[in-house]
């Protein structure tokens, strides 16, 4: 299932307790992911001693290529705790428990074709297809309408460039075609502010109808996306900032961590 799966090396003079946490803890994250290309976990613990009481200095961990939920991939993901306490005991028999939650200071990184692809997941299509809301229907004319081929251009200053096909089920299809400012909204939500109509890309005849549709799939988007709906087990994200990097899209915040999942 995974690509490939390693552990960072300890640096000289770790004891065999760290290399046998770093390695419980690695093949017990991995089972967070439905796919991973590398995944490189490194914990501290200074003395070496403590970590026989289950206290540790801080854990770090660092993925590639990790795949959420069969279709929401991330090109990165790294987190990093302060001290934590486990149960050892638990770690010698293969299972890392904590004793009690954690925060962790974390970093995601999503690339603009993993964005796109995401697009194509049936959690996001099924929100996009056969719409009956007041105000789409009111465009239609009393049809349903969907969103189709969506597609998203990262720019700079967090702005985003947004193209789409709108079918309203009597056989027209719309080209949408709009720009907006991505926001993160309450922690946890991702908003999608002032958006503006770009015209150029549209025909005259349907530029009209097309701004309304464009205005109102930028409504949609921006109810749908709250990060609660792609929560691994047992750690929360809550979000403090996002930036726009050429072809990526990076967030940073936090991840409270209430318990480690089980490995089969």
């Amino acid at each position: 299932m995974f690509g490939s799966f390693t552990g960072l090396t300890n640096p000289t003079g770790s004891d065999w307790g760290e290399r046998l946490l770093n390695t419980v803890a690695s093949k017990t994250i991995r089972y967070l992911f439905t796919q991973s290309e590398s995944v490189e976990v490194f914990v501290q613990c200074h003395p070496s001693s403590k970590l026989l009481q289950g206290s540790i200095d801080s854990f770090k961990m660092s993925g590639r290529g990790l795949v959420i939920r069969n279709d929401f991939r991330a090109e990165e993901v790294s987190f990093e705790t302060d001290a934590v306490a486990i149960d050892f005991s638990g770690v010698l028999s293969g299972k890392l428990t904590l004793k009690q939650p954690t925060q962790a200071v974390a970093h995601v990184t999503l690339s603009e074709a993993d964005i796109n692809h995401a697009f194509k997941a049936e959690l996001v299509k099924k929100r996009l297809v056969n719409l009956s809301l007041p105000d789409l229907t009111y465009i239609s004319g009393g049809e349903l309408v969907s969103f189709e081929a969506v597609q998203l251009q990262l720019l700079s200053n967090n702005r985003v460039q947004i193209w789409a096909k709108a079918n309203l089920s009597n056989g027209e299809l719309v080209p949408i075609s709009l720009s907006a400012t991505i926001m993160i909204e309450r922690r946890r939500r991702l908003a999608f502010c002032n958006p503006k109509f770009e015209a150029d890309m549209v025909p005259e005849s349907q530029r009209d109808i097309s701004q309304s549709l464009s205005i109102a799939l930028a409504q949609i988007l921006d109810r749908m996306v709250d990060l609660e709906r792609f929560d691994l087990d047992g750690i929360t994200m809550r979000l403090n900032r996002l930036e726009t990097q050429g072809k990526q899209l990076i967030f940073s915040g936090y991840a409270q961590i209430d318990r480690i999942p089980a490995s089969s």
